[in-house]
C-alpha cells in the first residue's frame, strides 16, 4: 500500500499448507483474487481460507463464525483501501500467518459486536498496519482471545472516543486493545496473550501501545499471561493537557492478570505517556528489558491497582519534566524489586509512595538530576521536587532496602523525604545531595 511502512525482513509469520484439511474434513480454499476472497467469506461450506500472494485495495469484510483465514508464504498480504477498516471477526475465528494493512488510523482487525460470543478468537503470527481492537460490548457477553505473535508495525488510536476514565484522567486506547466493556459484573472475557509488539524506535504507534481492560464495577477481563516484546508508543498529547494519558503497556480497570511479562524494551515519547501503568490486579509483573520515558509527566511504572509482586530486572530511566521513576498513587504493591532508577528533569521524583506498600528494594541505586518543576498528579498539574525517595503523607512501607545509594544533583533538592511510616529502612552506598 503506498505510504505504508516497509515490511521488515525479520517479519516471521506462520503459513498453512493448502493441502491440510480442517477437523470437519473440508478442504481449504486457496484464493488469489479479491473476488475469490469475498466469495469464500460468504460461503458457509468453506471453513478455511488460504491467501496466496498480495491482495490490494480491499473493502472491509467479515469472517463467518468458525472460519479461519491464513496466509501461504511470506507474500500473503491483505491491503485495504484508504479510509477503510480491515478484517472483521465474528465467532470462533482464527487468523494465522498473514500481514494486514489499513491506513494507520483505521482498524486492521476488529470484531462484530452483534454476535452473542467471541467463542475463541485466535491470532497467530500476524503483522498489521492499523489498530487491532477486540471489544466485548453490545451483544458480546463471553469469549476467549488467544494471541500467539502479533506485531503492530504502525497504528493511530487517538481518535477512538471510548476511553476508560478514572483518577482525573481518560486513557487513550492502544495499537492493540482488548476491552470487556460490559457493565454487568457477571460477564467475564478471558485471554492468553503472548508475543505482542508495537511500533518502532523511530516510528512509535500513536496512542497507547498494549491496552487490556475490563470495566470498573462491571465486566472482568482475566488473563493467565500477558507477554510483550518491544513496545514504542507516543500519545501525541498536547502540552498542558491534564486529563488524558496513555501507557506503553496498560492494564486498566478490572483486568485480572496472573503474569505480565515484558520481554522487550518499553519506550514512550510524549506528554503524559506512562511506560507501564496498572489500574487492575496483577499477581506477578516481570520486566526483563529497559523502561524509558522521554516525555513530560511520563512515569516508568505507576500503580493505581494491586500488584502482588513487581520484579523489574532492568533500568528505569526518564528524561521529561515531572517524569517519575516509580509511583504508587492508589492501591498497593506487596513486593517491588528494581534494578536502577534514574531521572533527568525538574520535578522528576525517583520513587514516590503515596499509599501503604509492603517490601521495596532497589539493587543499584536511585539518582535524579533535576530540581523543582511541574508534573501531572491524578489529573492535576502540581509542583514537585526531584527527590530520590519520597514517602508522602498516607504512604508507608513495611521495608525499604536501597543498595547503591540515593543521589540528587539538583540544587537544594533533598535525596530523602519521609512523611509516612517505614517499618525498616536500609540505604547502602550513601545519601548524597548537590551543594
Amino acid at each position: 500500500m503506498p505510504g505504508q511502512p516497509a515490511r521488515p525482513e525479520s517479519d516471521q509469520r506462520q503459513s498453512v499448507s493448502p493441502h491440510q484439511r480442517n477437523p470437519h474434513g473440508i478442504a481449504k480454499k486457496i484464493v488469489t483474487t479479491s473476488e475469490e476472497l469475498l466469495a469464500s467469506t460468504r460461503d458457509a461450506t468453506i471453513r478455511n481460507i488460504v491467501i496466496h500472494g498480495a491482495l490490494s485495495n480491499l473493502s472491509s469484510f467479515r469472517l463467518a463464525p468458525g472460519q479461519t483465514l491464513a496466509g501461504e508464504g511470506e507474500e500473503a498480504i491483505l491491503s485495504f483501501a484508504s479510509g477503510s477498516d480491515g478484517l472483521q471477526l465474528s465467532t470462533d475465528n482464527e487468523v494465522v500467518g498473514i500481514r494486514i494493512e489499513t491506513s494507520v488510523e483505521m482498524r486492521a482487525i476488529f470484531n462484530d459486536t452483534d454476535v452473542d460470543s467471541l467463542g475463541q478468537i485466535r491470532l497467530a503470527g500476524v503483522t498489521t498496519v492499523g489498530q487491532v481492537q477486540i471489544l466485548a460490548r453490545d451483544k458480546v457477553r463471553s469469549g476467549h482471545v488467544v494471541v500467539e505473535g502479533l506485531n503492530v508495525i504502525a497504528a493511530d488510536a487517538r481518535a477512538r472516543s471510548d476511553r476508560p476514565n478514572g483518577f482525573g484522567v481518560n486513557v487513550t486506547q492502544g495499537a492493540f486493545t482488548l476491552w470487556n466493556m460490559q457493565t454487568d459484573a457477571t460477564v467475564s472475557i478471558s485471554a492468553d496473550l503472548t508475543g505482542l509488539s508495537a511500533g518502532r524506535p523511530t516510528a512509535p504507534v500513536l496512542g497507547s501501545g498494549i491496552f487490556v481492560s475490563g470495566t470498573l464495577d462491571g465486566g472482568r477481563l482475566t488473563l493467565p499471561l500477558l507477554e510483550t516484546g518491544a513496545v514504542y508508543s507516543d500519545g501525541k498529547i498536547a502540552p498542558g493537557t491534564p486529563d488524558v494519558i496513555t501507557g506503553g503497556v496498560f492494564t486498566v480497570y478490572n483486568a485480572i492478570v496472573d503474569i505480565v511479562r515484558n520481554l522487550g524494551p518499553v519506550v514512550t515519547y510524549g506528554v503524559n505517556d506512562m511506560v507501564l501503568d496498572n489500574w487492575g490486579a496483577v499477581d506477578h509483573w516481570i520486566v526483563e528489558e529497559k523502561l524509558t520515558s522521554y516525555g513530560p509527566s511520563g512515569i516508568g511504572f505507576v500503580n493505581f491497582g494491586t500488584v502482588n509482586e513487581l520484579q523489574v530486572n532492568a533500568p528505569i530511566e526518564t528524561f521529561g519534566q515531572g517524569a517519575r521513576g516509580f509511583n504508587v498513587y492508589d492501591g498497593t504493591v506487596n513486593v517491588a524489586e528494581f534494578d536502577r532508577i534514574t531521572t533527568h528533569a525538574d520535578g522528576a521524583v525517583g520513587i514516590q509512595i503515596s499509599q501503604p506498600i509492603g517490601r521495596l528494594m532497589v539493587r543499584r541505586g536511585i539518582k535524579t538530576f533535576g530540581a523543582t518543576g511541574d508534573s501531572l498528579v491524578k489529573g492535576v498539574v502540581v509542583s514537585l521536587s526531584a527527590i530520590a525517595l519520597s514517602v508522602k503523607p498516607g504512604g508507608s512501607a513495611r521495608e525499604i532496602i536501597i543498595d547503591g545509594g540515593i543521589v540528587t544533583n539538583g540544587k537544594g533538592i533533598a535525596p530523602l523525604e519521609l512523611h509516612g511510616a517505614i517499618g525498616s529502612l536500609r540505604i547502602d552506598g550513601g545519601i548524597k545531595a548537590a551543594n
